[in-house]
């Protein structure tokens, strides 16, 4: 399959890794063609992989992760074209994280509102699945650095696109349990649960950590 990555960070550069070591096509995107971390991220993983600008991953992409910072979302998402994102599952991974009043950061979006929704709102051909954006980069791709089953949550307004994303994270990654919380309103308990998942890191000191449900 040919994937799109919007990022360049810890987060776009593992995906991007585990993908390719997956046998897929993968393009990571930047503000920039000529962006030196996709360049090197390019140069070191083989030819599966290639890089350009945020429209061109965009494009190229069957389907679409976006991992840009949250603040940044909307903005990388306006310059990735609505036309490249149209039709296409495009999972959002970014968190609205505002450290303008340093650590911990707190959410720019509110109680009512998440970045899933805006996104959703702003590109409304695209089939947006928030996923992957309540555990660690590294934690993605290995769920099993974390001892025991854990979780990880999906939503999002088409059924459709959250089964295959679904069928993504389990089949490709190895996440045994997908929860399925809904439409991309739940967006807004995903994205808090950072707040949480932040001091939890601090208290334990590592960031290979996740949360499993029992009822």
């Amino acid at each position: 399959m040919k994937i799109g990555i919007l990022g360049t960070g810890m987060v776009g550069s593992a995906l991007a890794t585990k993908l390719v070591a997956l046998g897929h096509e993968v393009k990571m995107g930047a503000r920039d063609a000529a962006n030196p971390k996709a360049a090197d991220w390019a140069k070191s993983v083989g030819a599966k992989a290639s890089h350009g600008t945020f429209a061109d991953a965009a494009a190229f992409g069957e389907i679409v992760f976006n991992c840009t910072s949250g603040a940044g979302s909307l903005d990388a998402l306006k310059a990735a074209g609505a036309a490249n994102l149209r039709g296409k599952v495009l999972v959002d991974v970014a968190n609205p994280l505002d450290f303008s009043r340093g650590m911990p950061p707190s959410l720019f979006t509110g109680a009512n509102d998440s970045l899933g929704e805006r996104i959703q709102k702003a590109y409304p051909e695209a089939r947006v699945v928030k996923a992957l954006n309540t555990v660690n980069a590294t934690v993605m791709v290995d769920p099993h650095r974390v001892p025991g089953i854990s979780d990880l949550f999906v939503c999002g307004n088409d059924a459709a696109a959250k089964a295959e994303v679904t069928r993504i994270l389990k089949e490709w990654f190895g996440w045994p349990v997908v929860v399925d919380l809904g439409d991309i309103t739940a967006a807004r308990a995903t994205e808090a649960y950072l707040l949480l998942w932040l001091r939890l890191w601090g208290t334990f000191q590592t960031a290979d950590l996740n949360v499993h449900v029992v009822h």
